[in-house]
């Protein structure tokens, strides 16, 4: 089983930070105070939704196709994602 890297706190469901990388191959540390990059801050399915978009050349046909839905809802998940990233960028 892959572990899913935690994005909020369990505790209060803040944003958590990374403070720590570590190379598995020379055990070199990194220590420091680090945001999370915007990828990481939005559920998996929308990151899955993002590497299909990405894989299908950016084509909504294409994915409305893929996914057996109509080019307006696969348009207005895009158009919700546009404004989830905007408001996670703006914070």
């Amino acid at each position: 089983m892959i572990k899913k890297l935690p994005v909020s706190c369990p505790s209060c469901e803040n944003e958590l930070a990374v403070e720590k990388l570590i190379c598995n191959n020379c055990e070199t540390q990194v220590v420091g105070n680090y945001q999370l990059p915007l990828f990481l801050k939005l559920s998996a399915e929308e990151q899955e939704f993002i590497m299909q978009f990405f894989l299908s050349s950016g084509s909504l046909k294409d994915m409305a196709k893929q996914m057996d839905v109509s080019y307006p809802t696969m348009r207005n998940k895009v158009d919700d994602l546009i404004t989830k990233i905007k408001t996670i960028s703006d914070e």
